[in-house]
């Protein structure tokens, strides 16, 4: 039986497993109340029945049973029944460009995402946060993973993109008690929000040529000190800074992180970065990692390579800071404190170095575990710090870790295997 599954489900192509998502978010629109109601849970779970589990214990076999009747039975069912004809699609989108057919595989996963977040205002911000998450953790991997090194800047980064990608905002397109009268007509700034974006990925550029410059001309733990340095001066000197809000902060920022934009962000960062880490520039990084001196030897210029892939990655700290500042419309400094700094290495040590497959699986781990625990108060502290620790002792690189994400690979055709 088990081999036969097997056989079954090791033949589905992505976009096999893809359309049996769609199905299953079809499903519940149609019928999640109804069953929800039938089945005496208070509402619709909104992440999987944990958080309703965690509140009632005692809804725990409905909640069970609504996960595998809403979304496991219709994804397994869908997805063996339509093996034969998603190979043959996927075979098919073979032949056109690979841009292309990752962007028809990204549009079916927007369509299942955006059906699921219809369903829930709170379902729509958790997946805007945990792709911004994504963000940050794959930002960070280029750094402490690809690179070797470990910093601990990471929040300033996004606080330097944060506050940047906000004044870009408020002084150009919205009334605000800081700036005064908008400069341009607001119609335009949602046009204008990737500007706004890209300078606040400048910014955190910038802040991290401050923190390369000195630290770079040293070895060993010398980066981790001067970047968790840079954290509190860039948390110090915004608290301090009334003309941005002081220890008050910035809000009234314009709603432009929509779930499309997000969307979006997310995926030309995991491009992007996927591209550099397999570049000759992210091999002579790996080089740089393995063997600073043997890399110098082999003509590597170490200095500019590390220069270059710290500041790349704070670039898209600086992103990830901007997004989350027009998702919440309201940033501070003590949003980028030594708190987030821990979340942010959760997130990329769990899902594993050195892999951008690793960084999705980390964020998106730790993120969804960590709003299920919500309901726990303090021991979701306890919780996750304890599983982080087994983590490390069983898997010390993360769960998935050195593992090349190989686009045409994972998107084609999946080959059924003959029986016995």
């Amino acid at each position: 039986m088990t081999e036969r599954l097997k056989e079954i489900y090791g033949s589905v192509p992505v976009i096999g497993w893809l359309i049996g998502m769609l199905v299953a978010v079809v499903t519940e629109s149609a019928f999640g109340a109804g069953l929800a109601y039938a089945l005496y849970l208070p509402k619709v779970p909104a992440l999987l029945g944990l958080t309703v589990v965690l509140k009632q214990p005692s809804m725990f076999p409905a909640a069970i049973l609504y996960v595998f009747l809403i979304y496991a039975l219709p994804i397994f069912f869908a997805a063996g029944l339509t093996a034969p004809w998603a190979n043959r699609m996927a075979a098919a989108m073979e032949a056109l460009p690979l841009w292309l057919s990752a962007i028809l595989h990204l549009g079916v996963l927007y369509l299942v995402l955006h059906l699921w977040t219809d369903m829930s205002d709170y379902r729509l911000q958790i997946s805007k946060l945990t792709m911004i998450a994504v963000m940050l953790t794959l930002s960070i991997n280029v750094i402490n993973g690809y690179m070797g090194e470990f910093s601990c800047s990471h929040p300033g980064f996004m606080a330097l993109g944060a506050y940047a990608s906000s004044t870009f905002s408020l002084v150009l397109f919205r009334q605000d008690r800081l700036f005064g009268a908008p400069i341009l007509p607001e119609f335009l700034g949602p046009y204008m929000f990737p500007l706004g974006l890209l300078l606040g990925g400048v910014a955190a550029s910038l802040g991290a040529l401050v923190v390369a410059i000195p630290s770079f001309r040293t070895r060993g733990d010398y980066l981790a000190i001067i970047s968790l340095a840079f954290m509190f001066i860039v948390k110090s000197v915004f608290e301090n800074l009334e003309v941005l809000g002081g220890p008050r902060g910035m809000g009234g920022q314009p709603h432009w992180a929509t779930l499309p934009a997000v969307f979006i962000g997310m995926a030309v960062c995991i491009v992007v970065i996927n591209n550099f880490v397999n570049s000759t520039m992210g091999k002579a990084l790996n080089a740089v990692r393995d063997n600073e001196t043997a890399a110098e030897a082999m003509t590597v210029n170490t200095r500019r390579t590390k220069m270059t892939a710290f500041m790349f990655g704070a670039f898209w700290a600086g992103v990830a800071g901007g997004l989350y500042a027009h998702e919440l419309r309201y940033v501070n400094p003590s949003s980028f404190g030594i708190q987030s700094l821990a979340e942010i290495l959760a997130m990329v040590y769990f899902g594993g170095l050195n892999s951008v497959v690793g960084s999705v699986v980390g964020a998106l781990s730790i993120q969804m575990l960590s709003e299920a625990l919500r309901p726990l108060e303090l021991f979701k502290w306890i919780i996750i710090p304890l599983l982080l620790i087994l983590v490390m002792i069983f898997r010390p690189t993360g769960l998935i870790a050195f593992r090349e994400l190989n686009v045409k690979r994972t998107l084609g055709p999946r080959v059924r295997k003959s029986g016995g």
